[in-house]
């Protein structure tokens, strides 16, 4: 009996795939250590490979999902898997820094089927109810990124290159999994009656997104995503230096939050997600999380007591849902044909912000980390994330009040 196209089908294979990157964390860091002489070029190799990752995965996936618009999602999600599988595994066996960064380079090329997942839930569900599965997809993550990491810690306790045969094989069974049981969710005749020209301007990720500004409703939008992601990702890169530096925090506690943070990203985008969007709306959802986020990003960089850390992780309910809200306008401004190429383009921006956050939250760390831990400049990165999560809730408070405007003329006229 033919399969039908379900949610649970493609949550697996992005759980799956997450668990896979999650399993390399804790060990990553210690792997560059084997192939450098220092602290200074164990850092310097690890924040190239970081940039070169991000950067290659903001070239790659517009690409990646405007292929998954022509060939279908299935064939390029399962291209991808086998990819990534081969990539953990290949980094198992270097033994250079070079050859490493260049695994990742591979890697982020195929990393970006995140997007194209993106899209097939944006093919198999209504637009009132794309924001509840674009939660469930986040939900997907951070279940991934809860259980990899305490997964690839103990490995790695074990054998530093253990988690990457793990993860080689992880990819392996995600690609039986789909090979066997993922179903296609756009049909032959679909991508042959809507199927438009993979041109230059649409597959390049500055092309992509100028379209992505221009659909209707969107506009302003995309700068909001990119100064919302731009905070977070200053927050998760400067994260565990802060803890310690303000709070003498060690590996255990460290992991401890983060954990947290995963499970409540858990809980709101899988569980209270339609909830909030049900009584309050996709905008409104989105502005008092942009809210949220501003005002928490400024209790982590003021507070000296590290338990309150966990309390302000706990209260900042409504920026858990502020991702899937927006990835929901910007889908269904989209038009159906192109789900893959608007979803690779919210995921190139993403993966460009998370290669630049690095640059800008590190050094301003270093910059402050002389101070004493109870001095408040020692919190400038999570001022900086305020700033920039503040200027974003400026920009959607503003393009929602113009469309609402819009609408009321329009209606009126």
């Amino acid at each position: 009996m033919k399969r039908q196209p379900a949610l649970p089908f493609v949550l697996i294979t992005v759980l799956l795939d997450v668990m896979g990157f999650g399993l390399l964390l804790p060990v990553l860091p210690a792997l560059v250590g084997e192939f450098t002489t220092s602290r200074d070029a164990q850092t310097y190799w690890y924040g190239a490979m970081i940039v070169a990752f991000g950067l290659t995965q903001f070239i790659c996936a517009p690409t990646l999902g405007a292929l998954s618009d022509r060939y279908g999602r299935r064939p390029v999600l399962l291209l991808s898997i086998v990819g990534l599988g081969t990539m953990f595994l290949l980094s198992a066996f270097v033994q250079s820094v070079y050859a490493l960064v260049a695994l990742r380079v591979l890697g982020g090329m195929l990393a970006a089927n995140f997007s194209v997942a993106n899209a097939y839930v944006a093919d198999i569900t209504t637009p009132e109810n794309r924001a509840k599965s674009f939660g469930m997809i986040g939900a997907a993550f951070g279940i991934g990124y809860i259980v990899g990491p305490m997964v690839g810690g103990f490995l790695g306790a074990i054998d530093v290159r253990l988690p990457f045969y793990f993860a080689a094989g992880l990819s392996f069974v995600n690609f039986l999994y789909g090979a066997l049981v993922l179903p296609e969710s756009r049909p032959a005749e679909v991508r042959a009656r809507e199927r438009r020209p993979l041109t230059l301007a649409r597959l390049n990720p500055i092309g992509s997104l100028t379209g992505l500004a221009r659909l209707r409703g969107v506009g302003a939008l995309v700068a909001v995503i990119g100064l919302a992601n731009l905070a977070q990702f200053i927050l998760h890169g400067t994260w565990v230096l802060y803890t310690n530096f303000r709070f003498d925090w060690g590996p255990r506690e460290t992991g401890l939050s983060l954990f947290v943070v995963g499970l409540m990203a858990a809980i709101v985008q899988g569980g209270l997600l339609g909830v909030l969007l049900k009584h309050l709306g996709e905008r409104r959802v989105v502005l008092l999380g942009l809210l949220s986020g501003t005002l928490t990003y400024i209790a982590y960089g003021l507070t000296t007591v590290g338990w309150l850390m966990y309390v302000f992780i706990a209260a900042n309910v409504f920026a858990f849902a502020v991702g899937p809200a927006l990835h929901a306008i910007v889908s269904k401004a989209a038009p159906r044909a192109e789900q893959g190429l608007a979803m690779g383009a919210l995921s190139s921006l993403s993966s460009l912000l998370a290669a630049a956050a690095p640059l800008l939250g590190a050094p301003l760390l270093a910059e402050v980390s002389h101070y004493p831990q109870n001095d408040w400049r020692i919190g400038a990165p999570f001022f900086l994330s305020a700033a920039l999560s503040a200027v974003a809730l400026v920009l959607a408070a503003r393009h929602f009040a113009r469309r609402a405007a819009g609408a009321t003329y329009t209606s009126t006229s």
